[in-house]
């Protein structure tokens, strides 16, 4: 397969009709979402904001677009680190390129000086997140098929020749990765058929913390009118008192059959984790989302270890600390998110361990579901994940050319080639 894939580079490379990247433009695009929209305990203004990457080419009017996530202040400062540390993909024929884009990938994350401000993190990370999402989404252009059939279309060897591995070999060698890429290739075609189906997915967009307890309970009502068969709740106040009375009030309006969640957005400290964590046990949570500090792996071992299911994972900075948490047994169900960490390659990456540890993968989606939407149809049919479900908010799809459509509770199979990344040039 080796070979193969070097023939493919030569063959793609010589060819009139390459695709080559050109240049590297970047949008800094900041939205205010409105009153109480994207609140919680820690993150209290109403602003989120995408570090956009544009990968120009040769062939008009053929971009491909990547997309960082963060809340606004510092947005600048990830897209000037995507103009430094995109350069050498300037010249680069897409195809070529991503035949080796797991030592690509590398190159870049370990820059020799924009390294020391990470490493791997912060708004190099995020840059990386970008960079990363707009050549997977150039790439599926040029194949000319949405970004889940490009990853499906591929084989065992040309799938890790996109990703970087380094440093997990203690938990998942460059083998055991191809073993279970190789295991599971038999079972995709009976779990093509979600691809029918669309892929579950729940509503965050109901429950931040600034609404009132009346719009929760009205917006809750209309959630589950939509379809939707699982809910998310923001908690941390700083009035526990009004966290539970809540999380009752909505227990109370959606009944014992639909799953309920608790996000506390790393607000309470260990102890008060595990006291608040202990009171909401009265509601049934389905999980107990980002309860303290998202470094501390040991806190949140000890949480899992009290017997509660936690979440973690949207600001996990990349594949090394995720392997942290799962070799401490530190987390129930995996939320890495392609605008916070790393992007698509890596994202996989972390799945392939989710997999080998038995962890559930139910991503965070800063992207409000454009690329999360293919990776989890790729993490159910290549990996062999269960079906389970994708976080749903929609306050920001508008600004997309193709934005995700959810119904009755259901990502709906994107069809258009691309991350479905792509934004509206009039914002």
């Amino acid at each position: 397969s080796g070979i193969t894939c070097e023939r493919t580079q030569h063959k793609m490379s010589q060819s009139k009709n390459a695709v080559i990247i050109t240049g590297i433009t970047t949008r800094d695009l900041r939205f205010d979402l409105g009153k109480g929209v994207g609140t919680d305990a820690v993150h209290t203004t109403s602003v989120w904001a995408y570090s956009v990457t544009i990968l120009k080419t040769n062939r008009p009017g053929l971009q491909g677009t990547g997309l960082g996530f963060c809340l606004g202040g510092g947005n600048d400062l990830i897209c000037q680190a995507i103009e430094q540390l995109a350069k050498p993909l300037i010249d680069r024929e897409i195809e070529d390129l991503m035949t080796e884009y797991g030592k690509v990938f590398r190159s870049i994350a370990e820059h020799p000086q924009y390294r020391w401000l990470g490493p791997h993190k912060g708004a190099v990370g995020l840059a990386l997140a970008s960079i990363t999402n707009a050549c997977f989404d150039l790439w599926s252009k040029v194949r000319g098929v949405p970004l889940y059939r490009l990853l499906l279309s591929l084989s065992v060897d040309e799938l890790l020749a996109c990703l970087d591995l380094s440093f997990l070999e203690d938990v998942l060698t460059v083998e055991q990765a191809r073993r279970l890429l190789e295991d599971e290739w038999a079972g995709r075609a009976e779990r093509m058929a979600i691809l029918e189906r669309g892929y579950p997915c729940y509503d965050t967009g109901f429950g931040w913390l600034h609404f009132s307890d009346e719009e929760i309970e009205k917006k809750a009502k209309a959630s589950l009118n939509a379809g939707f068969k699982a809910l998310k709740l923001k908690v941390g106040s700083a009035d526990s008192e009004r966290d539970l009375r809540r999380a009752r009030l909505v227990r109370k309006i959606v009944g014992s059959d639909v799953k309920l969640m608790f996000d506390v957005n790393q607000q309470w400290s260990v102890p008060q984790a595990h006291k608040m964590c202990e009171a909401l046990s009265e509601v049934n949570p389905y999980w107990i989302e980002e309860p303290t500090q998202p470094d501390d792996v040991f806190g949140h071992q000890s949480l899992v270890n009290a017997g509660y299911p936690i979440a973690v994972g949207e600001v996990i900075p990349n594949r090394v600390v995720f392997k942290s948490f799962m070799q401490a047994k530190a987390l129930h169900y995996v939320q890495v998110d392609p605008v916070r960490t790393g992007g698509v390659s890596e994202c996989i990456v972390v799945a392939m361990m989710a997999r080998k540890f038995g962890l559930k993968m139910v991503p965070h989606v800063g992207d409000v579901g454009q690329i999360n939407q293919h990776l989890c149809f790729f993490y159910h049919i290549a990996l062999g994940h269960d079906e389970f479900f994708l976080e749903s908010m929609d306050h920001l799809r508008k600004y997309f050319i193709n934005p995700a459509v959810v119904e009755n509770g259901v990502y709906k199979t994107p069809t258009e080639p691309g991350a479905s990344t792509d934004l509206r040039d009039d914002i």
